[in-house]
């Protein structure tokens, strides 16, 4: 395939971008399909020609940024396969707090489920590839890890723990659940419980955990400031300048030069004002507005010069774009540009020459834009205003502060009344545009004077905000419309129609509220949300409703398609006014000038003799690399908002942290399936209430109603109902605050009285319990008899057959461990028999010292293969019983064949009854000693016992075992006072014949005639049958009594 270049599609781009130009990854990847099998890169060099070194290395780097990008597999063998052709998923690691995961496919497929064992060897955020491995039981596929292409972390930050010589680091993000071990001599000095930074050295494989070294200690625990510091490192915002950086924007003049206000338009002359926040630093943009003669208005909106300063190429460009945006944490600020450009030499600080882009619209009475300009500018900020300011000198002209301000303010004054009157025009056509206008409330964190927080105000938007954001609007689609126009690909601000899912989800929900969205129409358009918004503004339920429909959009991104805003309702919309703080902004303000720098005759633009430049060298992005770039400010935009979320959790869990047990009002503001989201009324401070924490009842989510309800009591929690709540717990480690419910809401709810339903305790529920003095009664009982109002039941049953809450067999309280007599119980129980143990014997038998009879009667359960339940005796038979064994004890040795736990000597004594078989030589046990017992009422004789027994073992001797097992039955007599001494020594004589016989058999051998061995088959086979001839016991027949 000398002739490659014929047949790669991409052959004129790979021509014009290097000297000596290989084949395109297009071309790659088709041959390799085409092939039918993976191919060496030796392999790859030869069958399209290349030979020089110079191919050699170009194909070198060409396949591992194609493996590093995703577009194919280096495998075992060395050779590249196309990732498609071997069944594998490209995607990103999703991390979840519980240990498990998900892999986000790059294809926008289904994600895939991977269980915490796969989670062990990734990373939130790394780029893998994976299989389908199947499906899990909720029909989720399943995935399993084949490589990590591209690792998201080189560092994590987390707390240093040293413990028993054993040092590791726990991240500081919930999503990575591993630790990072740290071998010695790299802990770097950090000291137990330190946030530090740790490199990591190893990655995690399947036998061992990640390694790395301590890189830098960041303080210690709840030190001032130290949340920010964890979350710059745990989201991986930069936020130190490379020298490359520190040496370009110090060659910068701190002013503007006279050279380069040179060919440009002049606009000093208009009295430009900056309109921002109290703290605000750096001044993107800059307004003015006056009323043409022939009617409407001209308005004037400069924005900051960034891309004069910051080059395409430069070490300020790569940094802005690996930064994104700035990032506005409480008190404090990372920007996207250095100090001197984005608080200086860009700011459009008041009486200040500066250079701005200037965007120039025409509006006419109805509101409509009728035409717009863009050219390069310089101006001159004749004031810095702030929201507050400019609404009181708007909204309250006549009050004394409003007074003051317009004298102060002068000459500016008459222009600001010509931005309020050009913002009422714009807001009327925004409604009868249909664009959505949500009401939400934002907050500002206020600090103390030891960086500890003071208050949490709520920040109220007013009409000056609203006059800036509608300028701002005219300016931004005025710019998408040139964009379109000129046919300059750029990035767009989009924002797509919901999902069909969520508006299903939305008409279910209103449906049940009795409203309508779209009236009929098969997809809602944006006015039909403004409508609704609308329709329910003086409902109660407002904000409940409000919060549903924000919740069912999209959200916007950064894509050089342009799909329209839905929540504007712009065809076309693209964000130009704020390059000091955001990169897509700079990269529209190149494309712009690109047009402006071009030979282009357009009336959309001004000129002022400046020379025409070079598209490439002022905007070289095309499709593919603008797609790359809308997909990096995305992310960036979305990090940033995530790290000042954690940070404003941080602070809020350690403003509540004292407060722990306070009760407040709040409003619901999030309701899942494991429990309810509240906000604070008073100090904006959102927590959880578990489900297990709500009261009374089993609750069931539903997702499209937005509540809990609970099945048995009716209880229901609805999003944005109100609802008061106790401070549990500050977790400050997981950003998590605790709600519960105060004691009066989870108190249970009076029933209706209903007829008692009988129970099978002794009495009936709804009865009263017996009488008790209320000392009796353990502290919490008392505490909450009188809050219930459900009757009082009974005590349900432990596994030691007692209710519980009776008392404890009578003892001294002396005796009693503390707990026990801290807890006496309410009535008493009648005594019951205790049940038999595992060994056979009952809970309160008499032990070995304390007769011979209780333990010829545990005797038997005890060598059982199954221990067999008698039934239960009367006190009278069991005080009886017990004081005839005492009788006996004194003069009855115990046979040391039949103790309760068989012991070597007994299985021993197994052996010489000649049965190998463990449960046949118990059997026979319990067969002799079945003999002692008595029959029909009258005690056996000892001479029978032993007449029985010498005519048995003149026979064979398993067949007399067996045979007495099946014939034996025992029933309950009463005993006289020597039938116990009479049953233990038959017992003896017949355990001690039972040997001698089996030491005979053993001694005899193998039977040394064929017609023996025959005999003792036969006789074996026979003893089987009859032992399975024995009538096995039924469930709830009574087992027959073993009285010795």
């Amino acid at each position: 395939m000398a002739d490659w270049q014929s047949l790669d599609p991409e052959a004129a781009r790979e021509a014009e971008k290097y000297d000596n130009p290989i084949p395109s990854r297009e071309l790659i990847l088709a041959h390799l399909a085409d092939r039918g099998a993976p191919a060496t890169r030796p392999q790859l060099a030869e069958e399209f020609g290349l030979v020089t070194e110079d191919q050699l290395e170009a194909l070198r780097r060409r396949m591992r940024a194609m493996e590093r990008d995703g577009q194919v597999i280096y495998t075992r063998r060395g050779a590249y396969a196309p990732i498609d052709k071997l069944d594998l998923v490209r995607g990103r690691i999703a991390g979840h707090r519980d240990g498990f995961g998900f892999l986000i496919p790059d294809d926008g497929s289904d994600d895939l489920f991977l269980s915490p064992a796969q989670m062990r060897l990734v990373f939130d955020g790394d780029i893998a590839l994976a299989r389908v491995a199947g499906h899990d039981r909720r029909g989720r596929r399943e995935g399993g890890l084949v490589e990590v292409v591209t690792r998201a972390h080189e560092s994590l930050v987390g707390r240093f723990f040293q413990e028993s010589g054993l040092a590791y680091v726990v991240p500081d993000n919930p999503k990575i659940g591993q630790q990072v071990l740290v071998p010695e001599g790299k802990h770097g000095g950090a000291a137990h419980g330190q946030f530090v930074q740790v490199r990591i050295d190893e990655w995690p494989t399947t036998f061992r955990q990640a390694q790395g070294e301590v890189v830098e200690i960041l303080g210690d625990y709840m030190a001032p400031g130290m949340e920010i510091e964890v979350a710059l490192r745990s989201y991986d915002i930069p936020n130190e300048w490379p020298k490359a950086v520190e040496k370009e924007a110090a060659k910068l003049k701190p002013e503007v030069e006279e050279k380069d206000k040179q060919k440009r338009i002049d606009l000093r002359q208009l009295p430009f004002v900056t309109i921002d926040g109290e703290d605000a630093r750096d001044f993107d943009d800059a307004v003015y507005a006056e009323a043409k003669k022939s009617g409407g208005w001209r308005l004037y909106v400069a924005i900051a010069d960034v891309s004069h300063y910051v080059k395409v190429g430069s070490a300020l460009d790569a940094e802005a774009e690996k930064r994104g945006n700035s990032v506005y944490f409480p008190e404090r600020v990372i920007p996207m540009l250095p100090e001197a450009l984005s608080n200086g030499l860009c700011s459009l600080n008041p009486q200040v020459d500066r250079l701005a882009m200037v965007c120039e619209m025409t509006i006419a009475g109805s509101g409509r834009m009728t035409g717009y300009q863009f050219y390069e500018a310089v101006i001159h900020s004749h004031a810095r205003l702030t929201y507050n300011k400019v609404s009181t000198v708007l909204e309250q002209p006549k009050s004394a502060e409003g007074k003051q301000l317009r004298k102060q303010l002068g000459e500016v004054v008459p222009h600001l009344e010509q931005l309020y009157s050009l913002y009422k025009v714009l807001l009327a056509a925004r409604h009868v545009r249909g664009a959505i206008d949500f009401e939400t409330q934002d907050t500002r964190i206020v600090f103390g004077a030891d960086r500890k927080i003071s208050e949490i105000r709520p920040t109220q938007r007013n009409d000056a905000h609203k006059l800036i954001e509608e300028c701002m609007l005219c300016a931004n689609v005025a710019t998408a419309k040139f964009l379109e126009k000129h046919k300059v690909p750029a990035l767009y601000r989009v924002h797509d129609a919901p999902p069909l899912e969520k508006q299903t989800n939305l008409r279910q929900f209103l449906g049940e509220m009795g409203l309508s969205l779209t009236k009929g129409k098969a997809n809602p358009v944006p006015s039909d949300y403004q409508a609704l918004l609308q329709q329910i503004r003086e409902r109660p339920d407002f904000r409940l409703i409000q919060t549903v429909m924000l919740r069912s959009l999209s959200q916007a991104v950064y894509s050089p398609d342009n799909n329209g805003h839905f929540g504007l309702n712009y065809e076309a919309y693209t964000h130009f006014t704020s390059p000091i703080r955001r990169y897509p902004d700079l990269l529209v303000h190149r494309a712009i000038r690109s047009v402006i720098r071009s030979k282009l005759e357009t009336k959309h633009v001004k000129r002022a003799g400046a020379t025409s430049m070079a598209k490439a060298r002022i905007y070289p992005y095309d499709e593919l690399r603008l797609d790359q770039l809308g997909e990096q400010c995305s992310m960036t935009e979305r990090r940033a908002d995530e790290a000042t979320r954690d940070v404003s959790n941080w602070l809020k869990c350690e403003f509540m942290k004292d407060r722990v047990g306070e009760t407040y009002a709040g409003v619901i503001t999030a309701v899942t399936g494991f429990g309810l989201f509240v906000e604070l009324s008073e100090v904006f401070v959102e927590g959880l209430v578990h489900v297990t924490a709500l009261p009374d009842d089993y609750y069931h989510f539903d997702s499209v109603h937005h509540r809990l309800s609970g099945e048995r009591s009716g209880r229901s929690y609805r999003l944005g109902d109100p609802l008061e709540v106790v401070v549990a717990r500050v977790d400050l480690d997981e950003r998590k605050i605790d709600f519960v419910l105060p004691a009066s809401a989870g108190a249970p709810r009076v029933r209706e009285e209903r007829e008692p339903r009988q129970k099978r305790g002794n009495r009936r529920r709804g009865a009263p319990a017996p009488a008790q003095e209320p000392s009796a009664l353990p502290v919490a009982e008392t505490a909450t008899e009188t809050a219930s109002p459900e009757p009082e039941r009974e005590p349900r049953r432990s596994r030691n057959g007692r209710r519980r809450g009776t008392p404890a067999p009578v003892q001294e309280p002396s005796a009693l461990p503390e707990a026990e007599t801290a807890t006496e119980a309410v009535s008493p129980e009648p005594e019951r028999e205790p049940r038999r143990s595992r060994n056979g014997r009952r809970r309160d038998a008499p032990t070995q010292e304390q007769g011979v009879a209780a333990t010829v009667e545990a005797a038997p359960a005890s060598v059982s293969p199954e221990p067999e339940s008698e039934p239960r005796r009367s006190r009278s038979e069991r005080r009886r019983a017990t004081s005839s064994a005492q009788q006996q004890n004194a003069s009855t040795p115990m046979p040391a064949s039949v103790e309760a736990t068989p012991s070597k000597s007994s299985r021993q004594d197994d052996q010489l009854l000649g049965n190998t078989d463990v449960r046949r030589s118990r059997a026979v046990k319990q067969a002799l000693l079945a003999e002692a017992k008595v029959e029909g009422g009258k005690p056996k004789t000892v001479g029978k016992a032993n007449g029985k027994a010498n005519g048995k073992a003149k026979g064979n001797a398993d067949k007399g075992k067996a045979s007495d097992t099946a014939k034996t039955r025992t029933a309950p007599a009463r005993q006289g006072k020597g039938a116990a001494a009479e049953g233990a020594a038959a017992v003896d004589a017949r355990v001690k014949k039972a040997k001698a016989a089996g030491a005979k058999k053993k001694s005899a051998g193998k039977p040394k005639t064929e017609d023996q061995a025959k005999a003792k088959a036969a006789a074996k086979t026979k003893t089987k049958t009859k032992a399975k001839a024995k009538k096995p016991h039924r469930k709830g027949q009574s087992r027959p009594k073993d009285d010795a």
